[in-house]
């Protein structure tokens, strides 16, 4: 029997937690009853710096079964880096295997079987994959499948629509933890390392209890990082454009010559250039922000400074 080290991460889901840890509870029992895991298994829950009762939760459900392991950071920093926490926890305990999912349980629990009989026949990695986005909005969903295109036709390597719920040996989480990168976006890393890797489709399901606390805003700059991360298609994208109004400017300047010496025209030919170099400006200044947006990742990445801190952990195991 192997041991698995359950990863999750956690942002004020003090309504939440006590909901979800039932279920999980009882899944990793089950695991364990049937032979599936060892008795080394943990139940590993990152508190991202908390603004209510996560932690005081999350440390009750240590105290009352010694399989429960708690991370607590100095301060919010972040998903990804949440996860990225349990992983690295896992692996200095020399966990056989990892699963990462968000504690709402939005992603099926029951399909974890089924990632477990996966990792048994030889997958390092298992990703856990929506059949469908029906519970989605009109409006995530176009955005979602936009950028997986996106980031398709960019040349980067992505497992649509999957997200962080995903089952990883230890093969291949060691090839993952090698990258340090500060600008963290798992979903680009994970099918960088190689290793046989398998799906399992599940049905997205309702949020337990509380609210998601995963904005539009949170999404949108997780989505930059992974452009930015692994693609320079947008800057491709903008010398293109900058020679296409190059050649567009010289044959609207021809056009408005002609039709100015011919008197076609009724009003002064900068009367009409105006929206033209209004739309250049506007999009010298998008690229402008484009360009900063890497200059500013580079910058990160070169201080090289800590991912996080973690102010307390709480674990039955001998540190």
């Amino acid at each position: 029997m192997k041991s698995l080290y359950w990863v999750f991460p956690c942002y004020n889901e003090e309504e939440c937690l006590p909901f979800s840890y039932k279920e999980i509870n009882d899944k990793f029992t089950a695991l364990l009853n049937n032979n599936k895991i060892s008795k080394e298994s943990r139940l590993v829950f990152v508190d991202d710096g908390s603004k209510d009762k996560t932690w005081e939760v999350i440390s009750s459900f240590a105290k009352d079964n010694t399989y429960v392991v708690g991370l607590k950071f100095s301060r919010n920093k972040g998903h990804q880096y949440a996860v990225e926490a349990g992983l690295r926890y896992a692996n200095s305990k020399n966990a056989d295997f990892t699963i990462t999912m968000d504690v709402d349980l939005q992603d099926d629990i029951n399909v974890i079987d089924e990632m477990v009989d996966k990792y048994y026949e030889g997958f390092e990695v298992v990703y856990g994959v929506r059949n469908d986005r029906k519970t989605d909005s009109f409006f995530k969903r176009a955005t979602a499948n936009a950028y997986y295109d996106f980031m398709k036709n960019a040349g980067v390597e992505m497992i649509s629509n999957a997200a962080d719920f995903r089952l990883i040996g230890s093969k291949a989480l060691a090839a993952l933890l090698s990258y340090n990168e500060a600008n963290l976006f798992l979903r680009g890393l994970v099918p960088q390392v190689g290793y046989p890797s398998t799906k399992v489709e599940f049905k997205r399901l309702k949020r337990k209890q509380g609210k998601t606390h995963y904005s539009f805003s949170k999404m949108f700059n997780l989505a930059i990082d992974g452009i930015t991360a692994f693609s320079d298609k947008p800057l491709r994208i903008l010398s293109r454009c900058g020679v296409a109004f190059i050649v567009l400017a010289i044959i609207a300047m021809l056009t408005f010559m002609i039709l100015n010496l011919t008197h076609v025209l009724a009003f002064s030919i900068y009367y009409y250039l105006f929206p033209f170099i209004a739309l250049n400006v506007g999009i010298l200044l998008i690229a402008l922000g484009i360009v900063g947006i890497y200059i500013g990742r580079i910058n990160i990445e070169t201080k090289k400074r800590p991912h996080y801190f973690i102010e307390e952990i709480i674990s039955s195991d001998k540190q």
